[in-house]
């Protein structure tokens, strides 16, 4: 057969899988959103939850999904940053130890989030004493996501080129100021894309979360800013079901008359959550760009 028809078939196939997969995907999220949307309202996005009544919302699980993101990007942002930059700037790159550190990191991406999940109960719920809390579940996904943002970061950082790196050593500086002040600016906007990205990662988990922030979402006194009350906000100790884990929870337990509609309602605003995430990665990583490059 002539090679360019055999070109043309071979193109026009995956085409035709990625068309599929675009409509397989588009028609997820439209039955999502289209189920989902007439729910949403200003009520449903602010009142609390409520079992085996009619009319709950889910501004207690959003506000806690939210606050746990915060957390979790605190404790795995400088770490992910450090590893990230030792890895690809310090570590001998033929030396079995960051050869074993790399393997390291590739089995931690690649575990399942239920197990996660579970390593997390025994070490900090049980282990560790914090409990069914914020904090357990904010390291439990540090654990889940740390790995992602550490490779995240080394690629950003091995994406500059080498010139960038032989220019601030001929300025003068020292190694340490060359990736502070070249480098680290230069791989900024891939950097802020993969935290973007693993924030919406972080943002619709729920298998993690079940096993060490808890299922339930205990009512919150908004004039408390008390960090150790177990009622307070943005107390860290206290129970915290999230958007994701409430999904859940109404679905497998059944205990809300109008389960099915706040179902659909949260799945929606999680949808939208994951999607502006996401959208929003490559924006700002767009403008980071081009303020950088004056381009």
């Amino acid at each position: 057969m002539n090679p360019k028809k055999v070109d043309k078939i071979a193109t026009n196939v995956l085409y035709g899988i990625s068309g599929i997969i675009v409509i397989i995907l588009a028609s997820l999220l439209l039955y999502i959103l289209v189920r989902g949307l007439p729910h949403i309202s200003w009520h449903f996005l602010t009142s609390p939850s409520k079992a085996y009544e009619v009319g709950g919302g889910i501004g207690i699980q959003l506000f806690n999904s939210i606050f746990l993101l915060i957390i979790t990007m605190i404790i795995s942002f400088p770490l992910s940053i450090g590893a990230g930059i030792y890895l690809s700037e310090y570590a001998n790159q033929n030396s079995w130890l960051t050869n074993l550190v790399r393997t390291a990191i590739e089995i931690l991406s690649s575990l399942p989030s239920v197990v996660v999940g579970l390593f997390g109960f025994l070490i900090f719920v049980v282990q560790l004493g914090y409990g069914f809390s914020i904090i357990s579940g904010a390291l439990a996904l540090t654990v889940f996501n740390l790995p992602l943002m550490t490779r995240n970061v080394e690629e950003s950082l091995k994406a500059v080129h080498h010139t960038q790196r032989e220019g601030g050593l001929a300025l003068g500086l020292s190694r340490w100021e060359t990736v502070l002040h070249v480098i680290v600016p230069e791989a900024l906007p891939g950097i802020i894309t993969g935290v973007v990205l693993s924030s919406g990662r972080i943002f619709g988990e729920a298998a993690a979360l079940i096993y060490t922030a808890g299922q339930s979402a205990p009512a919150l006194n908004w004039s408390n800013w008390n960090p150790m009350s177990v009622s307070s906000p943005i107390s860290i100790f206290r129970q915290a079901e999230t958007l994701a884990v409430h999904i859940w929870k109404v679905n497998g337990e059944g205990t809300v008359p109008d389960g099915a509609a706040v179902s659909a309602g949260a799945s929606a605003v999680l949808i939208i959550f994951v999607l502006l995430f996401n959208f929003g990665a490559r924006f700002i990583g767009k403008k980071i760009h081009s303020k950088l490059t004056a381009s």
